[in-house]
């Protein structure tokens, strides 16, 4: 291994521990962070583990 691979490990361990400890199924959250990602602004902090709420969550909320 390399020292990057190794950051990126840990930022990884990071993310998925942070779902984790907010109750979040880690697997659905990054899914859906990672779908959006691209269109989102870096000032939105709805995709973060704590504030997060599945995309279907939030059509219906808005309806």
């Amino acid at each position: 291994g390399s020292d990057r691979g190794a950051d990126r490990a840990a930022f990884m361990a990071t993310l998925i521990n942070t779902a984790k400890l907010n109750d979040i199924d880690p697997q659905a959250w990054l899914a859906d962070v990672l779908s959006r990602i691209a269109d989102t602004p870096i000032t939105r902090l709805e995709g973060l583990p704590w504030n997060w709420r599945p995309a279907r969550a939030l059509m219906a909320s808005a309806a």
